[in-house]
């Protein structure tokens, strides 16, 4: 009597990258949301203009490199690249900005170190940064969120201005775009005024920047859904919102009309899309347990020095890439001990 092998592993995998990448959208639902009601129908062209050109870039290096279409391009890693991408930049950015960034997202980022698992840099970081640094002008001209100006953008205006650079008649650009809140903090701080004269500007709210604070409540509430489903390790995004809210508090009570309440710094700018959608990318992050907490420290670190310190309001790309380049040496020095040998 024959009986039928089946070749190993015998027990089915309970994930895949494409499982694994549609729950990371869907947790960003939330913070998404939130970023459309504040700022507008701009978040939602960025995100399709986005998510379009990195699956055509997509399918484009994979045929280049004679690859399946079928099997990557319904990973949705891209579509995830796309999307933080989409989310990190303001919400009136030029066409052309946004398919630059995902472009170099896709192709040099991705697939120029042999494609997913193999690239040292988040795809989506190294993009926003490129733009960062490349045109820092239209990257910082952000709109205010909805309640702090009389100027209301309908769906065509929006469209208008990204793909076309015009602005409704009698509005300059100018009169569009505003200063963050942490880039409001540290320019007004240059100026000598204190934490409490700053903080009186209706650009701020009860934890962190009007608008900006829901975001960062709506990121927040999709990352303990990942956390609770374990689709991220808790370790990096709780070690790295440790590290930031102890560094915050600490320069906080040395002078506090000098540095900014810690709640600010966790809830103002990128800090909680990058503690649990980006510092916790499995190819690019530590991956031993003790590693992963030394790496989100380090990240929440560097983000307060930047931030506080450095030249840019934000810092929290910076310091993911940073950490990326760390990440191999951390993960060889907290390597766990073998069963069986000494330490």
């Amino acid at each position: 009597m024959r009986f039928s092998t089946a070749a190993s592993p015998h027990v089915n995998p309970t994930n895949s990258v494409s499982h694994i990448m549609q729950q990371v959208l869907l947790a960003l639902i939330p913070g998404a949301l939130a970023m459309l009601w504040f700022f507008g129908a701009g978040v939602l062209i960025n995100l399709l203009l986005a998510v379009c050109t990195a699956l055509a870039a997509e399918a484009m290096a994979l045929s280049l490199r004679g690859r399946p279409l079928k099997p990557y391009i319904t990973d949705y890693s891209a579509v995830l690249t796309a999307a933080l991408l989409a989310l990190s930049v303001p919400a009136l950015t030029p066409w052309w900005m946004t398919v630059t960034g995902v472009l170099f997202a896709i192709l040099i980022a991705k697939h120029l170190y042999g494609g997913l698992g193999y690239n040292p840099f988040n795809p989506a970081m190294v993009g926003y940064v490129v733009l960062l640094i490349s045109f820092p002008k239209h990257m910082t001209a952000w709109l205010p969120p909805s309640g702090l100006s009389d100027l209301h953008l309908g769906l065509s205006d929006t469209w208008n201005i990204i793909f076309h650079a015009q602005y409704p008649a009698g509005v300059a650009a100018d009169a569009v775009a505003m200063a963050t809140p942490l880039d409001t903090l540290k320019t007004q701080l240059g100026m000598g005024k204190t934490v409490g004269e700053i903080w009186t500007d209706q650009r701020f709210g009860a934890l962190a920047g009007r608008g900006w604070q829901w975001a960062a409540l709506g990121y927040l509430a999709g990352g303990v859904w990942m956390a609770r489903r374990q689709v991220i390790d808790w370790r990096i995004p709780v070690s790295f919102l440790s590290s930031l809210f102890a560094v915050a508090l600490l320069f906080f009570l040395v002078d506090p009309t000098r540095y900014v309440y810690p709640t600010l710094h966790l809830f103002g700018g990128a800090s909680m899309l990058g503690a649990f959608f980006i510092a916790t990318d499995p190819v690019t992050a530590a991956t031993t347990p003790r590693g992963r907490l030394v790496y989100g420290g380090l990240i929440g670190l560097l983000v307060y020095v930047i931030r506080t310190f450095g030249g840019y309001p934000d810092g929290v790309a910076f310091s993911v890439l940073l950490m990326n380049v760390a990440a191999p040496m951390i993960n060889f020095y907290t390597r766990p001990r073998t069963y069986g040998h000494r330490p």
